[in-house]
């Protein structure tokens, strides 16, 4: 047996939560402890770092769950501003007083596009604060030549995004003597699994398969809708401020927050099973074909004219969508070829002059991010086109947390117009579905959203 092949079959016999856990450590390099949601891991963190209280900097285009879970730990969040093409936050634009009352900050490298985490590390540790990193959109990015989750006190990742298992996640940390600390902390809030919740977990993919073969995507959603099932009529689950204030009140505590932090995923604190940690151990052994595929698709949609916005007032029809009929073979990405550049007509010479050699430039591989937002004047009417082919747009953020939420619950950003003008204007795209997402939008004649005010639309 070859060396490699003694190694796969001894892990094999390792308890499946320790497999999995040496899987994301050695992609990683810090001790990972499995939880059986990203949000619950968060969770831990929070209680374990910050003081009752304690005042989080995040990103306001996030999703609402984890606003929730900072409120359930007895934090108050505050809201960052945020460069309106990537919704990262923006380091430059903190006020530099508004870092002596912070308690800690959380990254969300949104679609997995990196927050600049080496930038807020050294202002971190500056403030002798932690610095948090949700990587649940970011399990293969990089970002100052580390993965994304490597420069936090602690990090948290899930499973149920490029992993594909709608289950399970990690929590990691960067002293790895807090592992047995931070383990017991998981253990004293885990709920016992059920066997109802372990059965639906085995069946929901046949479900779903067979709702997408037969194209009942539209009426299982009227259907749940009209059983009271459906938790989010919107983008944004019902804030019910009365009863939210009362959670509050009894911070930190994720069970009075439960109505919340569960929507979307009622087992995010179950113990998980064995053919729960079974499905989420192949899906993960797999992560590195997704991670490929992603950075293909990723590739391709970059290279579209939505990728970013065009020049306020400038000459759409240069970047509109048929910008590359005249030129470029079939199976190239979008957007203007080098044929659907005016060649001019060469002189001719009477001798042949040296030409300098251009330097080879050599252009980073892309992130293989989660979803690409691709900018589009009119995201409405380009979600119901995709839907018109069964195309279902999720991931969206919209309004951001401090329109959605207000002063009652959260700290208000210093400048909301980066996060106002991203949540209302990205397109989140499966890299996955590139090539048949392009498509619809050239259909439609889709048009690129104009740059927000004051921005140059190569930045980025």
């Amino acid at each position: 047996m070859a060396t490699g092949e003694a190694g796969l079959a001894s892990a094999r016999h390792v308890p499946r939560p320790k497999r999995l856990e040496e899987t994301m450590r050695g992609r990683l390099g810090r001790e990972c402890v499995y939880v059986p949601s990203c949000r619950f891991g968060l969770f831990v963190a929070l209680r374990h770092w910050c003081p009752p209280g304690g005042r989080v900097l995040m990103s306001p285009v996030n999703d609402d769950v984890i606003f929730f879970v900072v409120l359930a730990a007895g934090l108050r969040p505050v809201q960052a501003p945020l460069n309106p093409l990537d919704a990262s936050i923006d380091v430059d634009a903190l006020p530099d007083d508004l870092w002596g009352s912070l308690s800690a900050v959380l990254t969300t490298n949104l679609y997995g596009n990196p927050d600049d985490a080496p930038r807020l590390r050294a202002k971190c540790d500056a403030s002798g604060i932690p610095l948090f990193e949700d990587g649940a959109h970011a399990i293969g990015s990089e970002v100052g030549g580390r993965p994304v989750g490597a420069w936090g006190d602690a990090s948290v990742f899930s499973l149920s995004k490029h992993v594909g298992a709608k289950a399970g996640g990690f929590l990691a940390c960067a002293d790895p003597g807090l592992r047995e600390t931070l383990e017991k902390t998981c253990e004293d809030l885990l709920l016992p699994g059920r066997l109802t919740a372990e059965l639906a977990y085995a069946v929901r993919p046949y479900a779903e398969a067979a709702v997408r073969g037969l194209r009942l995507r539209r009426a299982a959603w009227a259907t749940m809708r009209l059983l009271g099932l459906t938790e989010r009529e919107g983008i944004r689950m019902p804030l019910r401020p009365e009863a939210l204030a009362g959670a509050v009140g009894a911070a930190p505590d994720l069970t009075a927050s439960d109505s919340w932090v569960r929507v979307d995923m009622h087992d995010y604190r179950l113990r998980s099973g064995n053919l729960r940690l079974g499905r989420i151990g192949r899906g993960l052994d797999r992560l590195d074909e997704v991670l490929a595929a992603c950075r293909a698709g990723t590739e391709q949609l970059l290279s579209t004219p939505w990728a970013r916005p065009v020049p306020r007032g400038g000459a759409e029809e240069e970047a509109g969508p048929r910008a590359e009929a005249s030129g470029g073979s079939p199976g190239a990405g979008r957007g203007p070829g080098p044929s659907a550049v005016p060649r001019p007509v060469p002189r001719p010479v009477a001798r042949a002059v040296p030409r300098p050699v251009a330097p080879v430039v050599v252009q980073p591989d892309p992130q293989p991010l989660f979803r690409v937002p691709l900018f589009v004047a009119d995201r409405d009417a380009a979600i119901a086109a995709l839907a018109r082919r069964d195309i279902v747009v999720g991931y969206l953020y919209d309004p951001p947390l401090d329109d959605y939420a207000g002063v009652g619950f959260t700290d208000l950003s210093p400048d909301p117009t980066g996060a106002r003008w991203f949540a209302r204007h990205a397109l989140p795209v499966d890299p996955l579905r590139a090539r048949r997402v392009v498509d619809v939008l050239e259909e439609s004649g889709a048009r690129p959203a104009e740059a927000p005010g004051g921005l140059e639309p190569t930045r980025g």
